[in-house]
């Protein structure tokens, strides 16, 4: 089991590189996360949602996602409450104190999960969330090192040096564990190094003979690397005046921003992601994305002045794409009767497509492939909401899935969109819709797996190949 001394220490990376250089050699392995609080997730072949992460460790095993491979998954909807997802499927809204008490019948789930991918693969590289050392959720852990301790599984600490303070990071994690979680840590690896190790040597020296564990490896700080994030949005890349400018407004619940990735890499493209407090720029084209609470997003846009600026946007001829929740927000009105998102109620739309949206019990959850209206462009992708929406405005729609029509375009055809997520991520589409005017777009589906074998290439290079087959000995060719 990969765990980390902090959130976003490079478990996730880590598990990803060990899948694939395991997969490399013929081994069949398959990712596991136990728990999860991320609002960016992938459907399944099974028909369930689990982290966006996961998805891209089975990935990088060559398999399809499968909700066994993160039996529970937390979608925060507001400060204190979120969207609790067990085995693939919605179970119910919870604040932490329910979910608290929820924890002992999620073990369940968590070590059934754990016994039937066992059964199918004969390694598993499970991923701990946060840290081990957070000493209010240590009750019923299912996250870390409670899952690890109930499985009976060595453990990997995972810190990041690029944050600074990478020695107090492990050695403070250790202290802060019993004596039989200290025992279980075989090692260390310390991640996002920049620089010569050999400056590096002292301090792994001290680190060794005060904690009595290894150093397995000193992984390098990789540019470039851009792969599926649970949460953090990523940085848009510089390019040149002539680029096609998209702007983005964050969310505080955006999800699923994963739809942007294909357009940071898009050389044609300049994508500007705006956050509160922000001025966004001039734009050809605005995206509204996902919302994991659509209604509560939607004012939030508001009191950020969007409005007026969207209303500019397209007086002068701009183009705006929502998709998911960003789509429900183009039509007249939101309808949460059953308080799906949070408080029942309605919500004004920013009425810019004749349409209504209902929130309903019962997620939609399916991959899909597409055909962009018009033009007939494939488009591969995935639909996971809630919402049902109706009205006049999709009798001109985006998308023709499999005889299905999804989406809306308004008469001028500058406002559109749909449910579909995935829709850049096929080079052709993604340019068949946004029409930039320079280079085409990168091949985002290959560039994944370059950045995967990147990864492996990293561990073979610098990770402590003895020490890891000396726990996967059965497992390894000779």
């Amino acid at each position: 089991m990969v765990q980390g001394t902090t959130s976003d220490a490079g478990k996730s990376t880590v598990v990803a590189a060990l899948c694939r250089w395991l997969a490399r050699q013929g081994v069949a392995v398959a990712p596991f996360k136990p728990q999860n609080m991320a609002l960016n997730s992938a459907v399944t072949d099974d028909g369930g949602e689990i982290g966006r992460s996961t998805a891209l460790q089975a990935l990088a095993c060559g398999l399809a996602p499968h909700s066994d491979m993160n039996p529970v998954l937390l979608k925060p909807q507001t400060d204190r409450g979120a969207q609790v997802i067990v085995r693939g499927q919605v179970l119910g809204n919870m604040d932490a104190i329910a979910y608290h008490d929820y924890k002992n019948t999620a073990r369940e789930a968590v070590l059934a999960a754990w016994r039937d991918l066992s059964a199918r693969y004969p390694v598993i590289i499970a991923e701990g969330a946060g840290s081990p050392a957070e000493i209010n959720l240590r009750e019923n852990d299912i996250a870390n090192m409670g899952f690890a301790e109930a499985v009976d599984c060595p453990v990997i600490l995972v810190a990041d040096i690029d944050r600074g303070g990478v020695f107090a990071q492990l050695v403070g994690t250790l202290e802060l564990l019993c004596e039989s979680e200290r025992n279980r840590v075989v090692g260390f690896v310390i991640n996002r190094f920049r620089g010569d190790p050999a400056l590096l040597q002292s301090g792994l020296d001290w680190l060794e003979q005060r904690t009595g564990k290894p150093v397995l490896g000193v992984l390098p700080y990789l540019h470039g690397l851009l792969l599926d994030a649970e949460d953090a949005v990523a940085d848009a890349g510089e390019h040149d005046g002539e680029a096609l400018n998209v702007v983005v407004p964050v969310f505080p619940r955006i999800s699923n921003h994963n739809d942007l990735d294909p357009l940071r890499l898009h050389p044609g493209i300049a994508l500007h992601l705006i956050g509160p407090g922000q001025t966004p720029p001039p734009a050809d084209w605005v995206i509204l994305p996902g919302s994991k609470h659509t209604r509560a997003d939607l004012q939030w846009l508001r009191e950020q002045g969007w409005e007026p600026y969207l209303q500019r946007h397209l007086r002068y001829g701009g183009r705006l794409l929502g998709i998911c929740g960003g789509f429900q927000m183009l039509g007249r009105a939101i309808h949460d009767p059953d308080g799906i998102e949070g408080r029942p109620g309605s919500s004004d739309g920013l009425g810019l497509l004749d349409m209504e949206t209902t929130l309903v019990a019962g997620k939609q959850l399916r991959q899909v492939v597409a055909r962009l209206l018009p033009g007939g462009e494939a488009v591969t992708g995935y639909e996971i909401h809630n919402g049902v929406t109706r009205g006049p405005a999709l009798q001109r729609p985006l998308f023709d899935v499999g005889g299905r029509l999804d989406g809306a375009v308004s008469d001028d055809g500058q406002v559109m969109g749909g449910y579909l997520h995935g829709l850049f991520d096929r080079a052709g589409a993604c340019d068949a819709l946004l029409k930039p005017s320079q280079a085409a777009a990168v091949d985002y589906q290959q560039h994944r797996q370059t950045d995967l074998d990147r990864l492996a290439d990293s561990v073979e290079q610098h990770l402590d190949l003895t020490a890891l087959r000396h726990y996967l000995q059965d497992f390894l060719p000779t």
